[in-house]
């Protein structure tokens, strides 16, 4: 089992920034990939950022240049760093974990971004 906490939400203006980070903790060895989805109201969750182990990221379209992940895996974290907000980034995110044969979800943080 993995458990993930999840915190750095928040209230933000258009073009401000945010970091969230991603805390695992119980059988993290056994972790392979690590990302973060979102959830707008009304919308169908999608996947923003993914990292895999060896370091390989991807990125949705709509937060290349602007998100960055990245993962510390001597504290079984991973963090997004969001710049360039927008107010189309508003959503739930939620961090997301797989080892070989499941999935893990976080309860989510709320990104907020408006004027």
């Amino acid at each position: 089992q993995v458990q993930l906490v999840e915190s750095g939400g928040g209230l933000v203006q258009p073009g401000g920034s945010l970091r969230l980070s991603c805390a695992a903790s119980g059988s993290t060895f056994s972790i392979r990939a690590m990302g973060w989805y979102r959830q707008a109201p009304g919308k169908q969750r999608e996947l923003v950022a993914g990292t895999i182990s060896g370091g390989h990221a991807d990125y949705a379209d709509s937060v290349k240049g602007r998100f960055t992940i990245s993962r510390d895996n001597a504290k079984n974290t991973v963090y997004l760093q969001m710049n360039s907000l927008k107010p189309e980034d508003t959503a739930v995110y939620l961090c997301y974990v797989s080892t070989d044969s499941v999935g893990y979800w976080g309860l989510g943080t709320q990104v907020t971004v408006s004027s």
